[in-house]
């Protein structure tokens, strides 16, 4: 299970970073075209993964210095929904997108192989107290991030830009060899 999140981690930082470097070949505006998506647009669905991300996060870790989301200035910010746009300005977007990513990388290299057959406890967005196996929602948090990253590619096809292959055994297979 945790070779297998490590990948998954790992997958998340590489397809962020190829979704990001494409969009930012676009205009602001052009990122922030309602194409008809569940979050408007480019912009918004980026701004989603990443308060989504951050919200698990701190559902994993309880660490509120690192995985609250905050404003353009740095303020603790209340999640009020999951469309909430944490950050309009791209390039303060794009970084935030960046610390976050390793931050999760850090966490799932440092995992402890038995936290995920141990009890999650948590409240989700309605404030219900939800409880099971940890590794339950640890693989919705990077399937979550998949079918969201799957979306951004037809947008982006939209706008005109190609985002490449996004496919997980491509990039395992491009790696260098594992010991």
């Amino acid at each position: 299970m945790i070779e297998h999140l490590k990948a998954l981690a790992r997958y998340n930082c590489w397809m962020n970073g190829k979704l990001y470097a494409v969009a930012a070949t676009l205009s602001d505006a052009a990122r922030k075209q309602d194409r008809g998506a569940f979050f408007g647009s480019i912009h918004g669905t980026l701004n989603h993964i990443l308060l989504a991300d951050r919200t698990w996060m701190l559902r994993f870790t309880g660490d509120r210095s690192r995985f609250v989301s905050r404003d353009d200035g740095g303020a603790e910010m209340p999640v009020a929904a999951l469309s909430q746009i944490l950050y309009d300005d791209f390039i303060m977007l794009t970084h935030e997108r960046q610390v976050t990513d390793r931050q999760i990388l850090d966490w799932v290299l440092k995992l402890d192989p038995a936290l995920p057959e141990s009890e999650l406890s948590y409240r989700n967005m309605s404030g219900a107290e939800q409880h099971h196996v940890a590794w339950w929602a640890f693989v919705h948090f990077f399937n979550h991030q998949t079918h969201h990253r799957g979306q951004l590619t037809t947008l982006l096809m939209q706008a005109g830009k190609d985002p490449g292959v996004m496919d997980l055994i491509y990039m395992l297979r491009s790696e260098p060899a594992r010991v």
